[in-house]
This record gives C-alpha cells, structure tokens and sequence, in this order.
C-alpha cells in the first residue's frame, strides 16, 4: 500500500508502466473497500494504515517485484511513499516492505545456493581423490 499524493500524471504513468513491465497490478482504492477486505483476510494490522489516498499493488507472479520497483520510484520521487505490505500472508511495515525490497532476485538467490552447494562437492571429490592417491601410494 502506497500513498501516491503529490506524483505528477507523468511520473503516475511512468510507476505504471514499470509495475505492468514487471507484471504487477497496481489500482488506487477506496480504503473503506481495502479495510473490509482485508478484515475479511484476517490482515487487522492494516487499518492503521488507511488514511488518505491508497494505491495498492499486487504481485501475481514475482511478490518481491512490487516493493523493489515502489521502494526505488519512492527513493526517485521522495512523494511516493510506502505505507505498508503484506508478503505470503505475514503484515509488513514500511521497514519490512524496504527489507522486502532489498533482498536479492530470485535468480541471485538460486546462483549463490548453488555455488555454495558446488563449492562443498568440489571439495569432496578433492577429499576423495586425496584419499584415493594416498592408499595407492602416489602422493
């Protein structure tokens, strides 16, 4: 959830078309409609937020892609500011939505696992290949 209050039409179309690139719906809702809504999900943190124009994002696909692109046009544009979020059904403050935001892709995450899981049977099969060449007497 993000208060939009001061974006210029160009800047507004700008965050849209980033947020549609990266498959992001994003609408700007009445926060009587947002509060029964999430009361109904169970989501009570949020109420606290719903003073002023709200405009919520939704991240189908990716559910970090949202606070990256809004915490970056936030730091850009210093008038778009974040309210709060909620990510895989955990309630985030602004902080949570930043810490969100800052983690890396999930390729990013996926290529350090890997090297990390690479770099233990790397030294495995050295291990074994040592061991291997000292009961043949090669050393």
């Amino acid at each position: 959830l993000v208060d939009y209050r001061g974006l210029t039409v160009a800047e507004d179309t700008e965050l849209r078309n980033q947020l549609r690139q990266a498959g992001v719906e994003y609408c700007v809702l009445k926060n009587t409609m947002i509060n029964l809504a999430t009361k109904e999900m169970g989501y009570d943190g949020l109420a606290a937020h719903l003073e002023g124009p709200t405009a919520v994002a939704f991240g189908y696909e990716d559910m970090i892609a949202p606070a990256k692109i809004l915490s970056e046009f936030a730091k850009k544009s210093k008038k778009l500011t974040i309210k709060c979020g909620v990510c895989d059904g955990a309630y985030l403050d602004e902080a949570g939505v930043q810490a969100l935001a800052n983690l890396p892709s999930k390729e990013v995450l996926i290529a350090k696992i890997m090297g990390s899981m690479m770099s233990s049977v790397s030294k495995f099969v050295y291990c074994v290949e040592a061991l291997r060449k000292k009961q043949a007497g090669e050393e």
